[in-house]
């Protein structure tokens, strides 16, 4: 029961990352490396404020405001460098892990008998781990509401028009190259507000706890997509978060059959590349299907 309490907390958290990730991976179409430096430093960024008595929620936008500077600057790697995008989150990524160990003096920095939001007072009557699903929840929910409500302002409109086709969307009027630096900045803003909230559910920061936050992103991303089916984007946002969710049962029911926790990374992405194949197979199936149904109706 709290092994299952706890995938769903962590799901939700992560659920942020996968979302930050589906404006730029997926509305874009910018593979944004940026992520994996972006995570920690929000993480570091909290853990950091924190120790130093600022307030867990004002902690918790920092690292939000951190992310975001991390989008600006691969942003303008990309847009005014001319830098390939690739290359551009690649840079970012690498300069942010020397920050990181700046800003918390140290590899990583534990928040032991440090106050945060998932030991706030009105958490404490709560049953084991269901903090983590509140306070998750509750974000979540605040941060699909209000990326929905973006993506149908007429700002959003241009958002996703530029990246569905930059050509068509500068001839009418909108810029691609600041829409792309719009999508990193919440994009990678969302992720290291992940990073903050997941450090303080851990209890600690850690240089190199982003390694592989790209894979879990994309698989609550593909999950979503494979499972819920043809969605519209509103319910594509619901459905990444969920999508998170089921990731981490899938983790949780391979550590049931015996699986070393040494291989998690491994079978992350054996299970993203499973459900990248998925539709394609499913396709291929369709097509033979159709194929030979109407051979048998020549004959």
């Amino acid at each position: 029961m709290s092994l299952g309490v706890s995938a769903i907390g962590q799901g939700l958290l992560y659920g942020l990352v996968g979302v930050g990730l589906f404006l730029t991976f997926r509305i874009l179409d910018f593979p944004d490396m940026t992520v994996e430096g972006t995570f920690p430093f929000g993480a570091a960024v909290a853990v950091a404020a924190i120790t130093h008595g600022i307030h867990p929620l004002i902690a918790t936008l920092l690292a939000m405001l951190a992310g975001m500077l991390s989008g600006l600057v691969t942003g303008l790697l990309t847009t005014k460098g001319h830098i390939p995008v690739l290359l551009a989150g690649i840079l970012v990524m690498t300069g942010l892990f020397s920050i990181n160990l700046r800003v918390m003096g140290r590899a990583n920095l534990s928040l032991l008998n440090q106050p945060n939001l998932f030991n706030a007072h009105w958490l404490k009557a709560l049953p084991p781990y269901f903090d983590s699903v509140v306070i998750g929840g509750i974000v979540a929910l605040i941060v699909v509401a209000c990326v929905i409500v973006f993506l149908n302002t007429q700002i959003g409109q241009g958002f996703i028009a530029a990246g569905d086709n930059p050509t068509m969307a500068r001839s009418l009027g909108i810029d691609p190259d600041r829409q792309m630096l719009l999508g990193l900045v919440v994009g990678n803003g969302l992720i290291g507000l992940a990073g903050g909230l997941l450090a303080q559910n851990n209890g600690y920061a850690d240089v190199n706890m982003g390694i592989g936050v790209i894979v879990i992103g994309l698989a609550a991303i593909i999950i979503g997509e494979v499972v819920f089916g043809e969605l519209t984007l509103s319910q594509r946002l619901v459905a990444v978060v969920l999508g998170s969710i089921l990731y981490r049962f899938v983790l949780l029911i391979v550590l049931k059959l015996g699986f070393n926790a040494n291989d998690l990374k491994v079978i992350s992405s054996v299970v993203l590349a499973l459900a990248i194949m998925i539709p394609q197979i499913d396709h291929r199936l369709r097509i033979r299907k159709t194929l030979r149904n109407g051979v048998t109706l020549d004959d």
